[in-house]
């Protein structure tokens, strides 16, 4: 336990001295509150079913968080590692590699986390945004959102031979997603046509189901959310297991 906890607070380490990383996960969310907070404000609203813009873009802010943490940060870093002779250390240790893995989940939910708290910080003090969900609740669409992009990213890590080959994969994949699936803007303003294009990005169903537990919404009117979800980390994860490279 003394040894995963010294893991823990060595990935942290490694995670706040890369800028980018530290950028998308801390930074860039709260950035777009104040950018689309001045152009659109968080007055009431027919057309957000009477809340504001804030009001509604914020758990879809929270999605971005979980994107930026689980698409960008992890298979960059992941690679860096391995290219760079980390993780052939970490295998050598007497340390089970289960234990390399939880720790580096344990971090990035840890920040993703961080990251979530100084959005919703900003939104609080500046919007006055509402959570109208339950904590514990909310709690498990986080975990299961997260752990079903994390896997995505470690499976982009386990094929990318490079550290700048998986980050170009990495933002192939994240930008797409962050524009069409909710998580950079609310769903309601895209057109009709790219709302069925987002029906096919992962990012859209952990979106979903983040802003439906956010505003209290029952975890059964969003079984579809969580049946893809829960598929997306099965089939990810276990790819992610059997083409995962040390070295």
């Amino acid at each position: 336990m003394r040894g995963l906890g010294q893991l823990i607070l060595t990935s942290i380490r490694l995670y706040l001295r890369e800028p980018i990383t530290a950028f998308f996960t801390l930074a860039f969310p709260p950035l777009l509150v104040l950018l689309f907070g001045a152009m659109y404000g968080n007055d009431p609203s027919p057309f957000f079913g009477g809340r504001g813009s804030m009001d509604v873009s914020m758990p879809a802010y929270t999605a971005l968080v979980v994107g930026a943490v689980g698409l960008m940060t992890i298979p960059t870093a992941t690679a860096a590692q391995r290219e760079q002779g980390v993780l052939r250390r970490y295998r050598a240790t007497p340390m089970s590699p289960l234990a390399y893995i939880l720790a580096d989940v344990i971090t990035n939910l840890g920040m993703t986390v961080l990251g979530m708290g100084c959005l919703v910080l900003v939104g609080w003090l500046i919007y006055r945004v509402h959570f109208e969900g339950s904590i514990v609740s909310y709690g498990a669409a986080l975990l299961l959102g997260s752990l079903a992009m994390f896997s995505v990213g470690y499976l982009i890590a386990s094929v990318a031979k490079t550290a700048r080959m998986a980050q170009v994969v990495a933002m192939a994949v994240f930008y797409p997603m962050m524009f069409l699936s909710g998580a950079g803007m609310p769903i309601e303003l895209l057109p009709e046509s790219l709302r069925r294009v987002s029906l096919a990005l992962p990012l859209t169903y952990a979106a979903r189901l983040l802003r439906g537990t956010w505003f209290g919404e029952p975890w059964r009117d969003h079984l579809l959310e969580v049946a893809v979800l829960a598929g997306i980390l099965a089939v990810a994860g276990g790819l992610s297991a059997k083409l995962f490279k040390w070295e």
